[in-house]
């Protein structure tokens, strides 16, 4: 049996830099910074929950195999859907920042969480933006 090499030769041409566009003054002022990941969390938390009431997953297991996540921090995440609906609307309007920590952590909210009477969620929320001077 012969043995026999093909070579190919291509050259890659680089595609041409796109012309950058400029951003209004109002939409540059709210792209700075990322998302409180807090926020994050709790954005993912809903879509999670859509996508079992849509029938996507089954569960929070198909759900943590799907993320790459353990069961546990699943469980975590989902904790944040027990929040009072106020709550969660304000965490997910929080704006961009710049610093490297947000005031409002994520476990301090998952405490929160945990309490099942709504009037308390609130009054703890309360607190807890005062202390972090966010109000």
């Amino acid at each position: 049996m012969h043995k026999s090499a093909a070579e190919i030769q291509f050259r890659l041409n680089a595609a041409p830099p796109r012309p950058r566009q400029e951003l209004p003054k109002d939409v540059r002022r709210h792209a700075i910074g990322r998302l409180p990941r807090v926020a994050q969390v709790m954005a993912l938390a809903i879509q999670f929950q859509d996508m079992i009431q849509r029938g996507e997953s089954r569960d929070y297991a198909d759900l943590a195999r799907l993320g790459c996540l353990t069961r546990e921090r699943m469980s975590q995440i989902m904790e944040l859907v027990w929040l009072a609906p106020d709550i969660q609307q304000e965490i997910l309007e929080f704006p961009p920042t710049t610093k490297p920590r947000f005031p409002i952590s994520e476990v301090a909210v998952r405490r929160i969480a945990a309490k099942f009477e709504w009037a308390e969620q609130r009054d703890l929320w309360r607190n807890l933006k005062q202390n972090s001077r966010l109000d």
